[in-house]
């Protein structure tokens, strides 16, 4: 129902680290900042949008704790996700985020993909 994959680091000097990561998506993003403490998410997917099924995001900095419950099965689990981090969220895996500190993350969709496909309980 939901995965996390660390980042390939391909390099790092006196100025920092570069991660990379391969992609089949294109088109608009979203790059939201959370404050430590936050909640968000609380919500599913179907999969009718395709850039949601399944849900793709970079964990770019900080710390959270993904909450995950599949509502077909009731498989339920969480993960504590530290970035740099690929987190994917497959449909009907009702999920939310606890920013654990001040988090960035990078959306693999854009605004409208969840417009129409992103339903709570």
């Amino acid at each position: 129902m939901v995965r996390v994959t660390t980042l390939d680091k391909i390099g790092e000097d006196e100025r920092g680290a570069t991660y990379y990561f391969d992609m089949d998506r294109s088109g608009q993003f979203i790059v939201a900042y959370r404050k430590a403490g936050s909640v968000s998410g609380q919500h599913y997917h179907k999969g009718i949008a395709p850039k949601k099924n399944p849900e793709k995001i970079i964990v770019m900095q900080g710390e959270a704790l993904l909450n995950w419950k599949d509502i077909q099965s009731n498989a339920a689990g969480s993960l504590l996700i530290k970035a740099p981090a690929l987190v994917e969220i497959d449909p009907y895996a009702w999920h939310e985020v606890i920013s654990k500190t001040d988090i960035i993350i990078f959306e693999m969709n854009g605004l409208e993909d969840a417009k129409e496909d992103t339903f709570r309980l």
